[in-house]
């Protein structure tokens, strides 16, 4: 995707460095810099202060931290210290421990020596592997845009509420429900987004319009209890989110307040999709509610809130008493009854085992 005409993706590696630039998410909208990560530790800080994040961008700045720490020391005991501790930057989103997972799994059996090598090369496809399988899935998740629009008689512009920010900087490229509306925008279907300023970290109302605004994409900021009332409105066609980790039934595991907007969805008859690869599934497990962790990040993420300052300045003011105590459960568990389908690389399936299943057959 485009900033100010130049072509970016989220992380990348120059040459055959061993170490990677990032797009410094905690700045955006109001200043667009770049950061480089040089070793493990600067891998799992960036992870864990949501300088990158999103799950599919998590795991691949994981795998490149696990390269990275190869590099300074190839020894088994690393290895296994270094995948421990990126592993724990962000316990919910399962794409980091896939990510690690099939590094290490690429290193095991590699001389010392050549470890470092073989752990970047892995990385370098994982990363490439993104970009082709985003692609694919906006593809497939834009027929389903094309749908609407033609059931309307194209008379009008297709209305589609996301969650969250779901688009090229959550993912190393494209991204996944807003790879989706770019698809069907760049292919000629008049679309507009309602756009969740999903609190309390605002990621809707800082990245989403900001990538939407770059993009040329139609759309409106709304405050995050919005939703329902523009549904019961017949203000939305479709709605259209990501997952941190899906379940071998179909549970979906996404920012905290997608759950809610699935409830509206579904009592005003609004087709509600998730958008994620096949990476974001976890068939270890079942019950979303049950067996997935969910993270609990900072109380200051709710009683403080980041804006620009009248002169230009980044700055962070308290919205509540002194002293006030605030939870703060970054995600929540959408249940497989609540979703219409789940878009991957390999199609829409029906949110179920069996559904899953006769995408990925290989998973039985």
């Amino acid at each position: 995707m485009k900033v100010d005409g130049v072509a970016y993706r989220s992380i990348w590696r120059e040459g055959e460095a061993a170490s990677v630039v990032v797009v410094d998410q905690t700045l955006l909208p109001h200043r667009f810099e770049t950061l480089r990560l040089e070793n493990v530790a600067d891998a799992i800080d960036a992870i864990k202060r949501m300088v990158v994040r999103g799950a599919p961008l998590i795991g691949v700045t994981g795998a490149y931290g696990l390269a990275m720490a190869l590099h300074d020391d190839p020894s088994d005991d690393n290895l296994a210290a270094a995948f421990a501790a990126l592993n724990a930057a962000r316990p919910t989103a399962v794409n980091l421990r896939w990510a690690l997972e099939i590094v290490r799994d690429a290193v095991a059996a590699v001389p010392p020596g050549a470890r470092a090598a073989a752990a970047f090369a892995t990385a370098d496809r994982l990363h490439a592997e993104d970009i082709a399988t985003n692609g694919t899935m906006a593809a497939h998740g834009a027929r389903l845009i094309r749908e609407i629009w033609e059931a309307n008689g194209r008379s009008r512009p297709v209305n589609i509420l996301t969650h969250c920010n779901t688009g090229w900087i959550a993912c190393v490229d494209w991204g996944t429900a807003l790879g989706v509306v770019y698809h069907a925008h760049d292919s000629g279907i008049p679309v507009h987004v309602w756009v969740d300023e999903t609190r309390p970290r605002n990621q809707g109302a800082s990245l989403t319009t900001w990538e939407l605004g770059s993009h040329g994409v139609p759309h409106t900021l709304i405050a995050d209890n919005a939703g329902g009332h523009l549904m019961q409105h017949g203000a939305v066609d479709i709605c259209l989110v990501g997952a941190d980790r899906v379940t071998a039934h179909g549970d979906a595991c996404n920012k905290i307040g997608t759950y809610l907007k699935a409830l509206a969805a579904r009592d005003n008859n609004v087709p509600f999709y998730v958008v994620m690869p096949s990476s974001t599934i976890d068939w270890r497990i079942g019950d979303g509610v049950k067996e997935i962790e969910i993270e609990e990040r900072a109380s200051d993420e709710v009683t403080h809130i980041a804006g620009v300052a009248g002169d230009g300045t980044i700055v962070k003011v308290r919205l509540t008493p002194k002293g006030t105590r605030a939870a703060n459960p970054a995600f929540d568990v959408t249940p497989a009854r609540l979703l219409t389908g789940l878009v991957t690389e390999r199609g829409v399936a029906k949110a179920s085992r069996d559904g899953m299943l006769a995408l990925f057959p290989e998973r039985a």
